[in-house]
């Protein structure tokens, strides 16, 4: 990993900002962006670097990007070889950085760089890492229906607290980028990784701007994808569930030897046939979920150990 700037106190001007930003095809925003960005840095900041990670682009952004570096040799350019796909490409972003603080925000204009100088304050003021919490969406009903509901869902089933409302538009100090660094994993969902870390953390309130185009780079399909790497990566809950399934056939199970016991042996009215069906049905069914629970806790324990993130993480000082 490239070695890291590093700067003793907590002072906007005497430490260095690295921007990350993915981008795939938006090539008619680029120098838009670059200068909202640029300006809101130089005049918050003394030294900086945007860095971009073109995404396998396909509509120019490539030679663009290529200029931007050349004008301006705060702008460093990563190209990828392909689409490899948006989780990837931040986390490419990411280890390409060299600033004491790290920004991270999307290339689309739908994070406000404006929001760059309050970051700056709540890490000044001890906060490792500092997450824009979304509001006033722009997208359709249904689309802000299903992130709603995700964000929710997510903390509800998730083995640790999860932000709501919160994407990659984050600023993070260099302890916690290199933290991450240590997490092998290939599914990312970053917000995840980044809340798991720990460290201090803290919340300002972003608009969440409207995009530039009616041309979303990251489809349905991948949002949903993305919904489900995060639930399988920060949640036990689909494994688990099978404990509540095994739950209920026993009760089943039981209910119904209950049922035909006070017929049998109290009033004589007990129907022959369809109760050793459900019971017997409902007696392998609950031993069949109880299996598959229990396989479960071993998947969940293998997968830990395969994605080898670290028992613990410090947050000790350098003077210590």
């Amino acid at each position: 990993m490239i070695a890291a700037l590093t700067t003793d106190c907590r002072d906007r001007s005497g430490c260095f900002v690295s921007v990350v930003m993915p981008v795939f095809n938006e090539v008619a925003i680029l120098r838009e962006l670059t200068d909202h960005v640029r300006e809101s840095l130089t005049h918050n900041c003394d030294r900086f670097e945007i860095v971009y990670v073109n995404d396998g682009s396909s509509d120019g952004c490539r030679e663009l990007l290529d200029q931007l570096a050349v004008d301006d040799d705060r702008i460093v350019v990563l190209h990828l070889t392909r689409n490899f796909g948006h989780q990837p490409a931040v986390n490419a972003g990411l280890h390409h950085a060299i600033g004491d603080v790290v920004v991270l925000m999307d290339s689309d204009l739908q994070d406000d760089p404006g929001a760059i100088p309050d970051m700056l304050s709540r890490w000044e003021e001890g906060f490792d890492v500092v997450y824009a919490q979304r509001f006033n969406r722009k997208e359709s009903l249904p689309k802000r229906f299903l992130f709603h509901s995700f964000y929710r869902v997510l903390n509800a089933v998730a083995d640790s607290p999860m932000p709501q409302d919160a994407g990659n538009f984050s600023l993070m100090d260099r302890s916690v980028v290199d933290a991450m660094a240590q997490l092998p994993e290939r599914e990312l969902y970053l917000p995840g990784l980044r809340s798991w870390t720990g460290f201090r953390q803290t919340r300002i309130p972003v608009e969440r701007l409207a995009r530039h185009d009616d041309n979303p780079r990251v489809s349905l399909r991948g949002l949903f994808r993305l919904a489900k790497t995060a639930i399988f990566s920060f949640s036990s809950a689909p494994l688990t569930l099978f404990y509540a399934i095994a739950a209920i056939s026993g009760l089943v199970c039981a209910g119904a030897v209950s049922f035909v016991l006070y017929h049998k042996l109290m009033s004589g009215q007990a129907v022959p046939g369809w109760t050793s069906v459900i019971i017997t049905a409902s007696f392998f069914g609950a031993l069949n979920a109880l299996g598959i629970s229990v396989l479960g806790e071993y998947v969940i324990r293998i997968y830990d150990q395969v994605r080898a993130r670290p028992v613990y993480l410090t947050d000790n000082d350098e003077s210590e």
